[in-house]
């Protein structure tokens, strides 16, 4: 895992979370929308599941990243 997470730099998730975490610009973002429907149970359409695992998943990958990081760098 930590070597896929190597391929993309922390600037590069970055943008990638924020462009993704913030579309469409002007309405509200697809991420939240999503997460406000899993909450409702109303999440049950393969598109919707499909779109809520695209645009949360740049955040997710930044995270574990950000976690591996932090725990290399504590243990050297």
């Amino acid at each position: 895992m930590k070597k896929l997470l190597d391929i993309f730099s922390f600037p590069v998730l970055i943008i990638i979370s924020l462009f993704l975490g913030s579309a469409p610009i002007g309405a509200q973002p697809h991420l939240l929308e999503k997460i406000n429907m899993l909450m409702a149970g109303q999440l049950t359409a393969p598109i919707d599941i499909f779109d809520l695992f695209m645009h949360s998943t740049p955040i997710v990958l930044l995270i574990l990243k950000t976690i591996f990081y932090l725990k290399d760098k504590n243990n050297a």
